[in-house]
Formats: structure tokens, sequence, C-alpha cells
């Protein structure tokens, strides 16, 4: 139920007038955002890097409007290419794409504006020497998204999608996706969906994620757990162990400002950890999901407003 209502007040434009206007919320949001502006983003990147992590940066920007705010949100990747690549951070980083936040919700020829943006930010990421992954939203965009996936992979074999466990599809998406070569970020999944198309409890959620990551782990693509769960996260290094997989054949993900301490553990320990690190001016449904999906987010938003002042 609480989950459910914060995924609604991340749409909700009244609530998040009331969050933004809060006076902690900034000190707080700085936990999981690393900052409004580029130069925020790449002085995290480094830091990050210096730990012996890597990184994926998603550049926040879903609500788009219209075509030319979805090109601006196209240029500032290619902006943040340009950047990873000047300060010699692109073998360490890559970049997360929404194609909503380029074109793919809108009205008119929005799956080809998104899919020509895409390809814009893809070809940009060559260019440094990096690689994009795109992420995915609610289950209604799976078809379309997975579909300018597979038209981009023609040109660009290296691109990642984002899979979600919890959606009844995902075990066969795995099968499908997990060919030589095939990047795929399993995550459990953050947007409230119906039962028909997706597992609801917890147990059921956690069991779908083992079968797809089953099926990843034995296949011959490069798995990425998205997982922040000690339980998933020993068994993905069991599962790696019994298909005799190398270090360097998967790679654990986490979300900025989250178990950072698991994350240079893993780190340490040999293991290929990136970190998910958003950055912009566009963070509150951003952050209104991490509250969602962790108590103990919330419980720490709820300690600063109790405490305020």
């Amino acid at each position: 139920m609480l989950r459910s209502a914060l995924l609604a007040a991340s749409r909700s434009p009244q609530v998040r007038t009331v969050v933004e206007k809060f006076p902690p919320t900034q000190a707080i949001v700085k936990r999981f955002v690393a900052g409004d502006v580029l130069d925020q983003g790449i002085t995290a990147t480094g830091e990050l890097v210096a730990t012996g992590r890597k990184v994926t940066l998603d550049h926040l920007g879903e609500d788009t409007k219209d075509a030319g705010q979805a090109a601006g949100t196209a240029e500032a990747y290619e902006h943040l290419l340009t950047a990873l690549k000047e300060t010699g951070l692109a073998a360490d980083a890559e970049v997360s794409v929404k194609l909503s936040a380029v074109g793919q919700f809108l009205p008119a020829d929005g799956e080809k504006i998104a899919l020509e943006n895409a390809r814009r930010i893809c070809e940009a990421a060559a260019r440094a020497g990096t690689t994009v992954t795109l992420d995915m939203e609610d289950h209604t965009t799976t078809d379309s998204t997975l579909e300018i996936a597979r038209e981009l992979r023609a040109d660009f074999p290296w691109l990642g999608v984002v899979l979600q466990a919890y959606l009844r599809r995902t075990e066969a998406d795995c099968r499908d996706l997990s060919g030589a070569g095939s990047r795929v970020r399993l995550c459990k999944g953050a947007y409230k969906e119906p039962e028909s198309v997706a597992f609801q409890g917890k147990k059921d959620v956690d069991l779908a994620y083992v079968r797809a990551l089953k099926v990843l782990m034995a296949g011959e693509g490069y798995p990425m757990i998205a997982s922040h769960d000690p339980h998933m996260i020993r068994i993905a290094g069991q599962l790696a162990e019994w298909n005799k997989r190398d270090t360097d054949s998967f790679e654990y993900q986490m979300l900025y400002g989250i178990r950072p301490e698991e994350q240079l553990r893993l780190a340490e320990a040999g293991n290929t950890m990136r970190v998910y690190l958003p950055y912009g001016q566009e963070w509150y449904g951003y952050f209104m999901r991490r509250l969602a999906e962790r108590p103990a987010n919330l419980a720490f938003f709820l300690r600063a407003m109790a405490t305020r002042g």
C-alpha cells in the first residue's frame, strides 16, 4: 500500500511541489543524485572510479513533451559522452538512457523519434569508446523498447537493455537475449504493475529473479546483476561459479548512495561493480521511486522531516 502511494506521488504535480519546497529535501536528494549539472556528474564519476568502481550515468529527464525537448536530451547525452572521453573516464563509465526521455511517448512518430535520438547517443558513445544501456519503464513500454533495441543492435551490438524480473514475460525475454555479445541488466522492477503481467509478492519476485538470472548466467551474453539484496548477490556469485564464468564476464550493479560499503567490498574482491549514477534537475520522479523501493530509504527521509529545524 505504501509503495503504491509513493509511486502515485511520483506522478503528482501537487506532491512534487510540496517535496521540492521542503527545506531538507535537497540535502537528502544528494544521497541518491550526484547533482543538477554535468560537471557534478563527472566529478562524482571520477570519485567512484578512483575507488575501483565503474559507473553508468543517467541524465535525468523523463517527462518529455515535444520533439525539441527530446532532441535536447539527446544533445545533453552527447555532451556527457564527450566529457567522459575528454576526462579519460570513458573506459570505466557508460550511460543509461530512458527512451521516454528521447521521445518514445510523443503522440506523433514517438518511436521513430526515440530511435533517431537513441542512435545519436549510441554514435556519440562509439566515438567516446564506451557503451549505452536502454533503461526499461512500465510494462506497456517493453515491446517498444526491445524493438528499438533490436534495430540499434544491428549497428551497435554492444547496446545493453534492462529486463525486469517481476514481469511474467521476463524469463522468456532472457532466453531471447542471452546470446553472445548481449548485455542485459536484470533488476526486480520499480513500477506498480497489475497482477496479470507481474508477480506481486516478494517471494514470487525473488524466485522470478533467480529463474531469469539462471538463464542469463548459463547463456553466452554479459549479465548485469542489478540488486542490493544480499541473498541475490550470493546466488549470482554461486551461479557464476557453477557456469565457470570469469569475473570479467558479468557485473554487479547498485544505485548511487545505496549500500556503498557492499559496493566497495565487491569491487575489492575483484568483481566488476558498476554504480548507477543519476544527475540533473529532473530528479523528483527518480527520488520518489527510490523511496518506494526500500523502506530504509523512506525511513531516512522521514527522520530528516521529523528533525527539521
